[in-house]
């Protein structure tokens, strides 16, 4: 079960506008799982450019939950968002991402992801102290489980292919994070209230993908192994108002 922390409003948080363009919505003008995955993604990225932290490690996302908040939706086509991100919990080599997202002040999203720090040859490190200097106010010593459960492809999940394009690929060779959503998005036909991905290993080039699915749940397997899972609940009803 996640918890998504409040906002303690003590240390380090940062806040980024998104709007949602065509490439980000439906055919029904709602925005996309990928389209969030892609925002929030976008929104750590500028958080962390932003503290000026000189540094060689490059942070993987290992787990991402998103749910519709008490009373929110489903962002809609040219809504302007605002996502406000701050770390909020550590490992020994994780740490959890909150972000909120909002229009015009009213709460919609709620995300808490895990990030890893991995070295120039792709392995996980520690966190570095420069990491605590900027969010060890914001943590308040909250420490987060860093394991994901072992995945179960249920028995009759629907297979078929999950052909890779170029354009999945991101500048480490891996197939990138809202690229993997977009498979979730081909499963998941319309806003639900909650959704959980785990990148369990790696998707890259020259990978033969087998997309499983079945109700609630996805996954993407390489060579008979899972690499990437998906949880999800049902369709809300009117979410997309």
């Amino acid at each position: 079960m996640t918890e998504y922390v409040a906002p303690s409003h003590v240390g380090r948080s940062f806040s980024g506008a998104f709007p949602v363009r065509l490439g980000d919505a439906d055919s029904a003008g709602v925005v996309r799982l990928d389209g969030v995955a892609r925002f929030l993604q976008d929104v750590a990225t500028d958080d962390w450019d932003d503290t000026g932290i000189e540094a060689s490690d490059t942070w993987v996302v290992r787990r991402t939950a998103i749910r519709v908040a008490p009373g929110g939706r489903w962002p809609r086509y040219k809504e302007r968002l605002t996502l406000t991100t701050w770390c909020a919990g550590y490992g020994a080599a994780w740490a959890e991402r909150r972000t909120d997202i909002s229009v015009a002040g009213t709460l919609l999203l709620e995300a808490a992801a895990l990030w890893v720090p991995v070295d120039a040859s792709g392995h996980p490190v520690r966190l570095r102290p420069l990491f605590f200097e900027v969010y060890g106010e914001s943590v308040a010593g909250r420490k987060v489980p860093g394991r994901v459960p072992a995945p179960i492809v249920v028995e009759g999940a629907a297979r078929r292919p999950w052909p890779l394009r170029r354009a999945d690929l991101d500048i480490v060779g891996h197939v990138n994070n809202a690229a993997v959503w977009q498979a979730v998005t081909e499963v998941v036909i319309g806003p639900v209230s909650q959704v959980v991905v785990v990148h369990h290993g790696p998707v890259e080039s020259g990978h033969d993908v087998t997309l499983a699915s079945a109700p609630g749940a996805l996954w993407l397997l390489v060579d008979g192994e899972v690499q990437v899972s998906a949880a999800f609940t049902s369709v809300i009803s009117g979410a997309t108002a």
